[in-house]
């Protein structure tokens, strides 16, 4: 499957020129919703309850230059950025859980958390 575009911004920007674009990125999305298990003893089964709240994790592969790394790494470093959900087609505050980048190849690995409650 062909890359996609992949937008960030810090959580300071407020015109379209804050955004930074990151060309054929792979995105992978993960979504669990917090449950709570209850055993009962000397009853039948046991009670699952959904807790009504979820969490979104965002794994984007690819390649950017040294420059586009350093606003990132800004980012990184000053608050929650949000990103542009290319699946749900909304911006999203997230927290960076991991941050890699490889300059040998211009290489980069992120893992961005959203938790909605």
């Amino acid at each position: 499957m062909a890359g996609m575009d992949f937008f960030i911004r810090p959580a300071t920007g407020t015109s379209s020129s804050d955004w930074v674009r990151i060309a054929n990125a792979d995105i992978k999305v993960r979504m669990t919703r917090r449950l709570t298990r209850t055993v009962v003893r000397g009853q039948e089964g046991d009670d699952l309850h959904d807790e009504g709240s979820e969490s979104t994790m965002y794994t984007v592969r690819g390649e950017i230059t040294i420059d586009e790394y350093k606003r990132i790494v800004a980012m990184f470093r000053t608050g929650q950025p949000y990103i542009h959900d290319p699946f749900e087609e909304r911006d999203v505050k997230v927290i960076f859980a991991v941050m890699e980048y490889d300059s040998s190849n211009e290489s980069f690995h992120f893992e961005l958390l959203e938790d909605v409650i």
